[in-house]
């Protein structure tokens, strides 16, 4: 699940925002044990009743140590729900975070922002976009992919 973002009015897809899991903020890392290439594939099983820690998250920063917040449906699995209602902003500590994948080159992207349109991005779901407000969504997503520029997906 995730929302693709497109040029207004135009096919031309920029990307997709995914939710990517907790992230410290602070650190500028994922608590995926994996890594930022593997916030979106899970390979363990992990259980409460197991005495040892088999899941794929590490429960408070690897670095600084700091334990997640509280989120509720703010976070970035709410956002992508349509149920989150803060709008996108700086975030602090250890939070849910965003991924972004491109399939737009970053001068084709240059290109749509600097449109004459008031709104030139718009999302799957009609919502229409500034140039500074997309900027915000994509503050949201620090782990960001460019491994599907050019190529077709959803």
């Amino acid at each position: 699940m995730g929302t693709n973002f497109y040029a207004r009015g135009s096919k031309d897809h920029i990307g997709k925002r995914s939710a990517a899991g907790l992230y410290c903020w602070d650190c500028r890392c994922t608590l995926h044990r994996d890594g930022e290439a593997n916030v979106h594939r899970t390979r363990r099983c992990g259980s409460p009743l197991d005495p040892v820690d088999t899941s794929d998250w590490y429960k408070a920063c690897p670095n600084c140590g700091k334990a997640p917040r509280k989120e509720g449906w703010d976070s970035a699995i709410g956002r992508e729900l349509g149920f989150a209602t803060k709008k996108p902003d700086k975030k602090t500590g250890v939070a849910s975070c965003s991924s972004f994948s491109w399939a737009m080159s970053q001068d084709d992207l240059k290109k749509v922002l600097k449109s004459r349109r008031v709104y030139p991005v718009e999302d799957e779901y009609g919502r229409k976009y500034t140039r500074a407000a997309f900027r915000k969504v994509l503050a949201e997503c620090p782990i960001q992919s460019h491994t599907w520029v050019g190529r077709e997906f959803s």
